[in-house]
């Protein structure tokens, strides 16, 4: 009962950071078909590109600990999602590599994820304003 107990605490102080990252993702998800403004017909990520300063938004950065944390990089056509998992200690380290090497090595399957996560980040997912216009908004917020 009381390990019932523990988890069901640590499931409530999980809560908040998990509503914050749901909420921030909704409100920086708000894309646009925007083309390049360098080379005619394409239509980059400026997430990536960086080629413009004035298209990219601030960075959102939200920490559970220094352990925990979720960068979000909002731009006018694609947003940049990085997340570090918490590990506590070798085992989780070497669970978490694994794990996130086993997504990434399956990134065309998963459309959103990117093949190299950010420095200082286990995962990242790169969403572009077609990948709204093919899926539903709030399904790519559950699943990142």
């Amino acid at each position: 009962e009381l390990v019932h107990l523990g988890s069901l605490i640590m499931a409530n102080t999980l809560r908040p950071y998990l509503d914050c990252i749901r909420q921030t993702l909704n409100a920086s998800m708000c894309l646009r078909n925007f083309p390049s403004q360098l080379v005619e017909r394409h239509n980059k990520p400026e997430v990536e590109s960086r080629g413009s300063k004035e298209l990219l938004l601030n960075p959102i950065k939200i920490c559970r600990n220094e352990n925990e944390m979720t960068l979000i990089e909002p731009s006018v056509n694609s947003i940049r999602v990085s997340v570090c998992i918490k590990q506590a200690d070798e085992i989780e380290e070497i669970l978490t590599h694994k794990f996130s090497r086993f997504l990434m090595q399956r990134a065309e399957q998963f459309v959103i994820l990117r093949r190299k996560a950010c420095d200082g980040y286990d995962i990242s997912f790169l969403v572009t304003h077609s990948h709204l216009e093919q899926m539903w908004k709030h399904k790519l917020v559950d699943f990142i």
